[in-house]
């Protein structure tokens, strides 16, 4: 049975928790973060030193494997679990996955942060609007490249999903749904609703913003 250390409604643990259940597998979430704390508990610092969800845990011959970074998780999940499908087998197909799900650490989160932050869990009076300007006209840019990519190509990396999209639909939603101003980029949309057809991404993905 894999264990799953997070709250629901954070970003990084519903990549993992629209994953599993695309995939079948079973597991056990236990409530961390958030309103329900425990990030700085000592024994949950043992299994994480870094104190962020996620975290799992799952028994491999015997001995407990213990394993943090979302993107990691699902490439480690995709691989044991899904080897040729979410996985690719591949080497070029899976680089591209890989590429896509960096591409979300490095250019779409650094901007909707401060934004999701700013909007959503910071009063009114104390937000700063320029940080969130700033980080909408980063993530702007950016949509715009996946816009232009996904031109030519239902899923990110061609006719089907793979882990990149487990990584990258988390924040699409977000994108889509925090009150800013947006483009219209049509394939990024169309995109999306690809992703909303699909019933575990609207369970686990497509909650209320807060």
């Amino acid at each position: 049975m894999l264990k799953i250390w997070g709250r629901a409604t954070s970003a990084n643990v519903m990549k993992l928790l629209w994953c599993c259940n695309e995939i079948g597998i079973e597991y056990e979430r236990i409530d961390l973060g958030g309103e329900y704390g425990g990030l700085d508990d000592p024994d949950y610092l043992a299994l994480n030193p870094n104190g962020r969800i996620p975290t799992i845990q799952i028994e491999v011959d015997g001995k407990i494997f213990t394993l943090w970074e979302s993107n990691t998780i699902l490439r480690y999940l995709c691989s044991k679990f899904s080897y040729g499908t979410f996985y690719p087998a591949d080497p070029e197909q899976r680089a591209d996955a890989e590429r896509w799900m960096d591409w979300q650490l490095c250019h779409i989160l650094p901007g909707l942060s401060p934004m999701f932050f700013g909007l959503l869990r910071t009063p009114p009076e104390q937000r700063d609007h320029a940080a969130i300007e700033n980080g909408r006209k980063q993530n702007e840019i950016y949509w715009r490249i996946l816009d232009r990519h996904l031109a030519s190509r239902p899923y990110l990396c061609g006719e089907s999903m793979t882990m990149a999209e487990f990584s990258l639909g988390i924040f699409v939603y977000r994108w889509l749904n925090l009150p800013i101003e947006r483009p219209v980029l049509p394939h990024l949309q169309a995109w999306h609703e690809r992703l909303a057809s699909r019933e575990a991404y609207r369970k686990y993905v497509m909650l209320p913003l807060k």
